[in-house]
């Protein structure tokens, strides 16, 4: 009795990114010259692993003076000139967009129509002076192992043998170091890292054109699957968000050393989500995000989304192409297109990871592996939409209608159990009524309501 007649779907991009949502965890810590007031506002992850092979593409959203900006990475070995590039921003939006939470509408049938129409569907879219070493550096145990410019930034590796000198290096060339940067640099520097330092050329940045900066991305050898995301602590405000994608050939990625978790998904909710100006979809999903995250005190990591990119089902936007994974860093697909009919193509599969954490939540840097688990899986709700008839149309709208009322109700409990909303108010936005005890109060209700 209740059919598909269209779909929808609609996405939040990165919902959690906005300008009201929290500071977004980055890799590194930023650290800026003088008395400017840096802040670690918002970053996108997208990581790329091979056998030993790790690329790491970087997006953030610095807001402030150009010349304060500064960025430190901890990596395990030097990188060279070859090693790191700088991709296009548009493909951030291109994988956040495949991978989205999204929104599917369906609508029941009537069932006093003899005829049903056929299934169909439809998809929405929504400059810097280069350092040369010294005996000053060589005096504080810090060795600058490169140094080059790369598209706008302007970048150096640097080798340590004490955190508390890489402080004063940092210190003694204009960075305004954030408060307890040698503690958390101190254990990187036992496990023999370097550290990737960028800052920007501003006549390479004029040049570019843009306001925004450039994406980083950069690739190693190690056999440590890991993502260092102490460092992005140290000038944080509260908990961080981190989204992060990692693209692989064969299965599902997880952390070893945290809880990785499904969000609550395939689930009804009430179709006003669909419109509603204060509690829409991307409300909705920020809300869900929110309450899950502090039922689980920020312990714990939340998957996202896991599909073989060739495909999707549904779609909330086009897989990425060939080239566009290539410039993602993944170098093992063809320039033949890809298709879930193309059985002899390299796989590439993502992994949508959303983690929210504080310094004491996630003392450890995130430990990764990739799992033999090829299950696809999606954040995916659902809106069911009431067929238009009056509880006197035909034998069968009667009981149809106590089903759909029976349905709304377990809608608006959901709705309150996965964002914590009061379920009065969701109640009175559904216009639900407590259950009627007649034939005339069900008929009152569905001419008023159909």
């Amino acid at each position: 009795m209740f059919g598909l007649r269209t779909m929808l779907l609609a996405t939040t991009g990165a919902v959690c990114l906005g300008a009201t949502a929290p500071a977004l965890a980055f890799c590194g810590f930023f650290v800026g010259q003088a008395d400017a007031s840096l802040f670690n506002d918002a970053s996108k992850v997208v990581m790329v692993r091979d056998g030993d092979r790790t690329t790491i593409n970087m997006l953030n959203d610095y807001k402030g003076d150009l010349k304060a900006f500064a960025l430190v990475v901890p990596v395990p070995e030097v990188l060279q000139k070859d090693q790191v590039k700088t991709p296009h921003r548009a493909l951030f939006d291109r994988i956040d967009a495949y991978s989205a939470p999204r929104l599917a509408e369906y609508y029941d049938r009537n069932p006093c129509a003899r005829q049903y129409p056929q299934a169909r569907a439809r998809v929405m879219a929504k400059p810097a002076a280069k350092m040369k070493p010294g005996s000053r550096e060589a005096d504080l145990g810090v060795t600058i192992e490169a140094q080059y410019t790369v598209g706008p930034y302007d970048i150096v590796i640097l080798s340590a043998e004490q955190s508390d000198g890489l402080e004063t290096w940092l210190l003694q060339n204009g960075y305004r170091i954030p408060k307890g940067a040698s503690r958390a640099l101190a254990p990187y520097i036992k496990q023999d890292m370097k550290f990737f330092v960028a800052r920007i050329n501003l006549e390479e940045q004029e040049k570019t054109g843009s306001e925004f900066l450039a994406p980083l991305q950069f690739s190693f050898h190690s056999p440590r699957f890991m993502l260092p995301i102490r460092l992005g602590m140290i000038n944080a405000r509260g908990p961080q968000d981190l989204v992060l994608w990692v693209l692989t050939r064969n299965g599902r990625v997880e952390t070893t050393n945290y809880r990785t978790v499904k969000l609550p998904a395939n689930m009804d909710i009430p179709t006003y989500i669909k419109s509603d100006q204060k509690q829409d979809f991307r409300h909705f999903y920020r809300a869900l995000f929110d309450e899950q995250a502090k039922r689980q005190q920020y312990r714990v990591v939340f998957t996202e989304y896991f599909w073989d990119m060739a495909w999707c089902d549904p779609c909330a936007a086009s897989p990425l192409s060939a080239q566009e994974l290539r410039n993602l860093g993944v170098d093992w697909v063809t320039s033949a297109r890809r298709s879930r009919f193309n059985s002899t193509a390299q796989p590439v599969r993502v992994t949508r990871l959303h983690v929210r954490y504080t310094p004491e939540t996630f003392p450890e840097d995130l430990m990764l592996q990739e799992t033999a688990d090829r299950q696809n899986y999606q954040t995916r709700y659902v809106l069911r939409h009431a067929a238009k008839v009056v509880p006197d149309a035909c034998p069968a709208a009667g009981d149809y209608l106590k089903k759909v009322l029976d349905r709304n109700e377990k809608e608006a409990q959901t709705l309150a159990s996965l964002t914590g909303w009061d379920v009065n108010e969701i109640r009175a936005k559904m216009n639900l009524v407590p259950p009627p005890d007649s034939w005339r109060d069900l008929r009152r209700h569905f001419r008023g309501h159909p």
